[in-house]
Parts: structure tokens; C-alpha cells; sequence
């Protein structure tokens, strides 16, 4: 009977080491409740408008520029269309440049974005830090990402809300 006893508190000790404790939170949720985000989409949104009208532009510049030397080739000798036609590439390269510039991986808006969110995504990352260590969580995820491994999430378990409090934020829905 001791030996069962023994057994029985080795396993219910090893069983509540082994139980850990989880909990996931919505970052992009919680981000579009903060004030600061919403400014900055602002800003990204009115600066992405104003290049893509730019970008817009240019192209509607080598359409007209197209159009102009297809009614003209006729017309042109073979060194004017050689010209024409590396001046309409040339317009088309500034464009492409430009629209990598502005909207490319490295471009003005990645950069701008960076700029923005990233001081905002470094706060919340703290205080989820300071949750997990306040309330003991061993890990907690983050629903909002679209490779997320949470195959199901029990809504009681979304700390989001809490970080938001966190913050001194208030929620959209209140």
C-alpha cells in the first residue's frame, strides 16, 4: 500500500510539473483598437494613394505616348521610330523604377510601414511579455497570424482584450 501511495504522489507530481499553461491573443485585433494604429494607417493609406495616383499618371503618360507613335509610324522615318520607341521604353523604365520604389520589398512604404507599426508592435509585444509573467503562461500565440498552428481556440483563452486594458485602451465595441 505505501509503494501505490509513493507511485501515486510521483505521478500526480510529475503530471502537474508536465501542466503548463496557454493562452493566445489577437495581435492585429489589438493593434486596430490603439489609437496611434489607426493614425498610421492613416498616414500609410494617404501616402500609398498619392504614389499610386503618380504611378497612374505615369503609365497614362506612355499610353498617350503609345497611341501617338502608332497614329505617327507611318509617317516617321526609321531613325525617328528607333527614337520614339526608346523614348517610350525610357518612360516605362522611370515608371517601373518608380513603382518599385515606392510600393517594392524595399521600397518607401515597407520602410514607412516599419517606421510606424514597428514602435506599436514592440509595445504590445512588452506587455504580453509582462501578462505571461504576471499570470504564469507558458507560451502564448498569436491567433492573427495566417500560419497560425491553433487548429481550435476556446474564446475564453483570448487575452486580447486584457493586453488592450494593458494599454489604457478601450475596445471598438464599447
Amino acid at each position: 500500500m505505501k509503494k501505490l501511495l509513493v507511485i501515486f504522489t510521483f505521478l500526480a507530481v510529475a503530471v502537474s510539473m508536465q501542466a503548463q499553461r496557454f493562452a493566445y491573443v489577437d495581435a492585429q485585433y489589438i493593434l486596430k483598437q490603439m489609437p496611434e494604429y489607426k493614425e498610421a494607417q492613416k498616414e500609410l493609406d494617404a501616402l500609398s494613394s498619392r504614389w499610386q495616383e503618380t504611378v497612374e499618371a505615369k503609365y497614362a503618360e506612355i499610353d498617350k505616348m503609345k497611341k501617338a507613335y502608332q497614329a505617327e509610324k507611318i509617317l516617321l522615318t526609321p531613325d525617328m521610330r528607333k527614337k520614339r520607341e526608346a523614348e517610350i521604353k525610357e518612360k516605362e523604365e522611370e515608371a517601373r523604377k518608380y513603382q518599385r520604389d515606392k510600393f517594392g520589398v524595399e521600397g518607401e512604404l515597407f520602410k514607412k510601414r516599419q517606421e510606424l507599426i514597428q514602435p506599436l508592435q514592440d509595445e504590445i509585444f512588452e506587455a504580453i511579455k509582462e501578462l505571461a509573467r504576471d499570470r504564469s503562461y507558458a507560451v502564448i500565440f498569436d491567433k492573427s497570424a495566417g500560419n497560425s498552428n491553433i487548429l481550435f481556440s476556446d474564446p475564453r483563452y483570448d487575452k486580447s482584450d486584457v493586453i488592450i486594458r494593458k494599454l489604457g485602451l478601450s475596445t471598438s465595441d464599447e
